[in-house]
């Protein structure tokens, strides 16, 4: 295993994670350390955010999965209408997926009546879409690997 490797597993685990925290865990120095920081960094590692339980916080945040159908001229490719769809800050996810639809795209925004405009205006128009069918998300209950604590639901189960 390499030296990025086993600082990406660490980071997979925990982004937080200190240099020096890094290195006790990997058997590497803080100088080795720190240089697999800067490849991955440079390289494969995007960034860095915060997994949010949405339902603690006292803002409104909704996320919808959009699917859309595209169909291709001989001048336009698939990442030709990526690179499209990726540049609206909207868009949290893009995929080009397998099966019945070409992109499956992760939406966010305050409202079901903003991801519905959006969608509308922004995602539709694009001449390769086709069509699009938008699922919001009612209840989110584990995101990027982590499970959320959805203890305080007061509904009993009921065993036949």
């Amino acid at each position: 295993m390499t030296d990025e490797q086993a600082v990406l597993d660490c980071l997979l685990d925990n982004a937080r994670y200190e240099t020096d925290d890094l290195a006790r865990m990997t058997g590497l120095d803080e100088d080795a350390v720190a240089a697999a920081l800067d490849r991955l960094e440079a390289g494969p590692v995007a960034g860095y955010r915060p997994v949010v339980d949405w339902d603690r916080i006292d803002r409104e945040h909704v996320v919808a999965v959009v699917e859309c159908d595209v169909e291709l001229d001989r001048e336009t490719s698939y990442d030709d209408v990526a690179r499209r769809l990726a540049r609206f800050d909207e868009v949290a996810t893009l995929r080009l997926i397998s099966g019945e639809f070409d992109f499956l795209l992760t939406v966010e925004g305050e409202s079901m009546q903003e991801i519905a405009r959006f969608v509308a205006d922004r995602v539709a128009p694009v001449p390769e879409i086709t069509g699009t069918v938008t699922h919001y998300a009612m209840e989110t209950y584990k995101e990027a690997g982590e499970e959320f604590d959805r203890d305080d639901d007061d509904r009993r189960s009921v065993t036949p």
